[in-house]
């Protein structure tokens, strides 16, 4: 069982400052919630078996960002910015992959996991702190589905693989072929869903030969999904009126450090 310190702070807190992040700089929550709930996991907050605290983590993670996925994606339809048929065509793909990334991800020790989410993590702060902010430039418009359905594969497998809903990847292919940025981002919103869901589920099928904690599915640990997908929810409207009155930029890249030292954590030796 997981201690009322972890159920009462440490979650609500995580979830917070997840969604407060994602709000301000339009990222996944993912980003925050797999190194937190890994360190949560390695303190004994919650009791879960060594081999399998970042298979959980990643796994919850998308679980939550499913919720947050819902929350986006009505807000960008509402908006009507929503390219249906690019979801429809990347969303097989996002699917196979979210798949294979949980399934490859279970034959993966938790050592190597840390090592795959700290290189990530450094390539992620130095988009966010320190890459100039130049939109790819347009090459023609979406291809067919073949195309889709590969570039969706790769998006679902790495999403899968870093606990995070594959905007950071979709966003730059719809525009790269021609889809404005607002819709691009409305667009990779709206497939951020079938990427957490499938993604979860199979983390929650993957992880029913190995030792999980109390009250979870597999690596779906449900007491920190469900505390904070509440928290993030709470928090993310914050974020974006935040982002129109604070320094961003400089937000960004004190952010980008904090990625740095979890990627040098990570890399060094976990937790």
């Amino acid at each position: 069982m997981p201690s009322l310190f972890a159920i009462l702070l440490v979650f609500p807190a995580i979830g917070a400052l997840s969604g407060l992040l994602a709000g301000m700089f339009g990222i996944g929550g993912g980003l925050v919630i797999v190194p937190a709930l890994s360190a949560v996991f390695a303190a004994g907050l919650v009791a879960v078996e060594p081999a399998a605290r970042m298979h959980v983590a990643l796994g919850s993670s998308l679980a939550v960002i499913v919720f947050t996925a819902l929350s986006s994606l009505r807000a960008h339809h509402g908006y009507g910015a929503v390219l249906w048929p690019a979801v429809r065509s990347l969303a097989p793909g996002v699917v196979i992959g979210a798949l294979c990334g949980a399934w490859l991800a279970d034959a993966l020790a938790t050592r190597s996991l840390e090592i795959v989410f700290g290189l990530f993590a450094i390539v992620m702060a130095l988009q966010i702190g320190f890459a100039p902010k130049i939109e790819p430039v347009a090459h023609g418009p979406l291809p067919r589905w073949p195309r889709n359905l590969a570039a969706g594969t790769v998006i679902g497998t790495v999403s899968a693989l870093g606990g995070i809903g594959g905007g950071v990847l979709t966003v730059p292919y719809l525009v790269f072929h021609s889809v404005p940025m607002r819709m691009a981002v409305g667009t990779a919103a709206a497939c951020t869903l079938p990427v957490a869901l499938s993604g979860a589920l199979g983390y929650g099928l993957a992880g029913q030969s190995a030792a999980s904690p109390a009250l979870a599915t597999g690596y779906l640990y449900w007491p920190a999904i469900a505390v904070i997908a509440l928290a993030s929810m709470v928090t993310a409207p914050l974020g974006a009126r935040l982002a129109h009155r604070l320094p961003v930029l400089q937000l960004r890249r004190l952010f980008a450090v904090l990625l740095l030292v979890v990627a040098a954590d990570m890399l060094v030796g976990g937790h």
